[in-house]
């Protein structure tokens, strides 16, 4: 039979000695870009997401980390990453699956559960945190970090035009809002604890998954693929002020470095970055470019819903992964249409200041033309598209 979760006053109790008990020693070294060096093991939560997937390649790049990838489905273990298969919704099951992971000392958090409503985001996203960090805070004496994974939303870029560039220290939205609702649960529960926490705050990420709720990159190539195919030119379809709006990325790449760093940095401790690839554009400006990467007329823009009119694509795009040779993936997890059409509504800025991350001692960027096209290449190369 298997054990019940602790009770909330059991889980405080057991933190409360861990903390009043001398904690063991974590052999970490630092290199000059404050990344550990031995003697770490991270615990990636969301590890089959773009964000998650791109941190544990990351991090089985550096020297001596330890890898264990969370997500619903689990993974392929490697001889680097061991993967997990844990609901996290289902306190019990996060528990037993988790408890036994007494040598966690960095826990980066990446999971999402997709709501229809803003304020529907609060209660799921609250629940698999909560969860998370109740069973590792317990099992791991040696916890040192807790990173998690944020956005705009907390600066209401999901409501409507806002201020630009945004900064760490603007003022939140008004509640409900899930990411400012999490980042408020780690600063009361770090209190009196030897871990610290960082928030890391990407624009629009960019990267290689599958089955990912916020892809755009995937959606362009996905509609992009699709449009050659019909013999159509590339149109942008969304609304006409968002074919001229000041719009920035981030690279899953670079988010993952920019993680490792907050997570081991001293100077990065318990506070929030913006986290981005250093650059802005226009549609305008970028769309002809996509368009060419795939040797593709451009149409003048036309607003559509692509979650309307890809709808009855499924039967084609099947015709085309077996016309060419492309992995056996289905529809529904090669692209998120509602999340293009989210992106490419917005008539207004969306950008923010990356510079305390820079003052703070990470300095990498990224072209967003180039990660474009990285990626898109990438997608051909793993066969996702023609």
């Amino acid at each position: 039979m298997s054990s019940p979760v602790p009770t909330r006053a059991q889980r405080n109790r057991t933190s409360a000695e861990s903390g009043a008990t001398a904690k063991p020693e974590i052999d970490v070294e630092r290199d000059h870009r404050g990344e550990s060096r031995k003697g770490a093991t991270a615990l990636v939560v969301g590890a089959n997401g773009v964000i998650g997937r791109n941190l544990v390649e990351h991090l089985v790049s550096l020297p001596d980390w330890e890898v264990i990838g969370v997500s619903r489905r689990g993974g392929e273990d490697t001889d680097r990453v061991r993967y997990l298969a844990v609901d996290l919704m289902d306190a019990q099951d996060t528990w037993e699956k988790l408890s036994g992971l007494t040598g966690v000392t960095h826990l980066f958090y990446a999971a999402y559960q997709d709501r229809p409503t803003w304020a529907g985001l609060v209660p799921p996203n609250m629940a698999m945190l909560t969860n998370v960090v109740d069973a590792v805070e317990a099992a791991a004496p040696g916890l040192s970090h807790i990173s998690l994974m944020q956005g705009y939303k907390v600066y209401g870029a999901h409501l409507g035009p806002f201020k630009t560039p945004a900064r760490e220290t603007d003022a939140r939205p008004m509640p409900p809002e899930f990411m400012a609702a999490q980042q408020e649960f780690l600063e009361q529960r770090q209190q009196g604890k030897r871990w610290t926490w960082t928030a890391l705050r990407p624009s629009v990420v960019a990267g290689v998954a599958l089955g990912n709720p916020m892809n755009l990159a995937l959606v362009i190539a996905v509609y992009a693929a699709i449009s050659k195919e019909l013999g159509l030119p590339l149109r942008f379809p969304g609304k006409p002020g968002a074919y001229d709006s000041l719009l920035e990325m981030t690279d899953a790449r670079l988010l993952a470095k920019a993680t490792v760093w907050a997570a081991t940095a001293e100077q990065a401790q318990n506070q929030a970055f913006n986290i981005n690839n250093g650059d802005l554009f226009r549609w305008r400006e970028m769309w002809p470019k996509i368009a060419a990467h795939f040797g593709l007329p451009v149409g003048d823009p036309l607003p559509m819903s692509l979650t309307e009119v890809m709808a009855d694509k499924a039967e084609l795009w099947q015709r085309m992964v077996a016309e060419y040779d492309l992995e056996p993936v289905s529809y529904q997890e090669v692209s998120s249409w509602g999340f293009g059409d989210f992106v490419f509504s917005w008539d207004y800025d969306v950008f923010a200041d990356g510079s305390k991350a820079r003052r703070s001692g990470f300095h990498e960027f990224v072209d967003t033309e180039e990660m474009f096209r990285k990626v898109f290449d990438d997608l051909r190369e793993r066969r996702i598209i023609p």
